[in-house]
């Protein structure tokens, strides 16, 4: 029998919305709940991909170490690893990006702040603010108190994340060379969620 094709995106080239392909995500988070909470509101069908989200409240290295372990136990076709810039050292950032590339893995960062990609829904910015600033704006911009653990944040901005990935790009495309520790404020959560975007019919 001849083997499948598989594209530079890792998976079979067969039609999503066919529900034939099955494809297995590894997201691991710093944040216990934050980010979890986020990814897990993503609709993507059992049956066409498997999403295993987990928050591990480990910095940024320690936290690439957790899903080298994880996927040796379970082999995932795609592992992301999720953390922000935050109060981490930018050894201990820098070295997390790189040994998680080293091992295949992708990674969703944020510095300084995950809200930062919550506040790339409602508008443009490019000037980095402290980590209290975003919750605060997004009080503003949301039009009530911001929940940090929100388990309804993923609904609530849906009709805007176009907006988000499109600022989030653009932001990127202003640090020529990248270097993710000092590009604040940048983010690359939209890799991710336009990856699980892809297994959503």
């Amino acid at each position: 029998m001849p083997r499948k094709k598989v594209n530079s995106r890792g998976y079979n080239e067969r039609k999503v919305n066919t529900r034939e392909i099955r494809q297995r995500f590894l997201i691991v988070c710093e944040g216990e709940k934050t980010e979890p909470n986020y990814f897990k509101s993503f609709r993507v069908p059992k049956n066409v991909a498997e999403v295993n989200v987990q928050g591990l409240g480990k910095n940024p290295s320690k936290l690439v170490e957790s899903a080298k372990e994880l996927n040796k136990q379970d082999d995932y076709d795609q592992v992301w690893c999720v953390f922000d810039r935050n109060s981490w050292t930018r050894e201990d950032f820098n070295n997390a990006i790189k040994n998680a590339n080293d091992q295949g893995f992708k990674v969703a960062y944020s510095n300084e702040a995950f809200e930062l990609w919550y506040v790339l829904h409602f508008e443009f910015i490019n000037t980095g603010i402290p980590r209290s600033d975003y919750l605060r704006k997004l009080t503003y911009l949301i039009g009530r108190t911001y929940q940090k653990n929100s388990e309804t944040i993923y609904d609530d901005l849906l009709e805007k994340q176009s907006i988000a990935i499109r600022h989030a790009e653009n932001l990127l495309k202003q640090y020529d060379p990248h270097i993710p520790a000092e590009d604040n404020p940048s983010t690359t959560v939209h890799l991710l969620v336009q990856e699980l975007n892809k297994f959503i019919p």
